[in-house]
């Protein structure tokens, strides 16, 4: 049986609250579970000392029996000491897609246009003078 460590939502629409537990991971995110061992709340603000609550002997425990963090259960087990979690980087998030892209282009080519047209009268007309 493959256990996670994952977040099980709660709360009312669009006011959100989590339950950290264990669960087999075939089973639904809000459905059965293990083991409860902590909760997130994340409309509390980040330094708020109880956005996280985490039952840190339980984390252990279940990590030693082999069970997987999902990678916002690992962030939270890392800020308290469990877990080593590696940063990740993805330099290609931040680029634009292929269409953006392309509309950037033809309004560069379009600027470029204009200035150029803006440009040409007003050398014709210093050179009237």
């Amino acid at each position: 049986m493959s256990l996670k460590i994952r977040l099980a939502r709660g709360g009312a629409k669009k006011r959100p609250y989590y339950r950290i537990v264990i669960a087999d991971a075939r089973s639904p995110r809000d459905g059965r579970f293990i083991d409860r061992i902590g909760t997130f709340s994340p409309l509390l603000a980040k330094d708020a000392e109880n956005r996280v609550v985490l039952d840190v002997e339980k984390a252990k425990a279940w990590l030693e029996k082999g069970a997987q963090p999902t990678d916002r259960v690992a962030r939270f087990l890392d800020a308290h000491g469990l877990l080593k979690r590696d940063a990740r980087n993805n330099p290609k998030k931040a680029e634009p897609g292929k269409k953006a892209q392309e509309r950037t282009a033809e309004r560069a080519k379009k600027e470029e246009a204009a200035a150029a047209a803006a440009a040409a009268p007003a050398e014709e007309a210093a050179s009237a003078e």
